[in-house]
């Protein structure tokens, strides 16, 4: 599971946001995020789905590679992580506004 995302916000603010997402996805699903630079790894699992991605952060661009869950949750995993991704990403929401758990 393959996908890029592009965003606006300068890269340290991405970063930021980034890692709020990171926080909310263990706090709410108990999927860990850890981050080594500009690349984020996400472990856990989710109901029956194991999750293992990275997400690295580029200059307006994220690339996220993603063990690939299957037919069934394939296009509801992608489209969780862009919504998720537009919300934690989208420059008219302070950070602060983020939800974390």
């Amino acid at each position: 599971m393959d996908f890029e995302y592009s965003y606006t916000l300068e890269k340290d603010d991405a970063k930021a946001r980034l890692e709020a997402l990171g926080d909310y996805l263990t706090n709410r699903h108990g999927i860990h995020c850890t981050w080594d630079g500009d690349r984020g790894s996400f472990f856990g699992k989710y109901m029956v789905v194991k999750i293992h991605c990275e997400m690295t952060l580029g200059e307006q661009v994220i690339k996220f590679t993603g063990k690939d869950p299957g037919l069934l949750w394939r296009k509801k995993a992608t489209g969780y992580m862009q919504k998720k991704l537009a919300m934690y990403l989208d420059p008219t929401t302070p950070l602060d506004d983020l939800p974390r758990s």
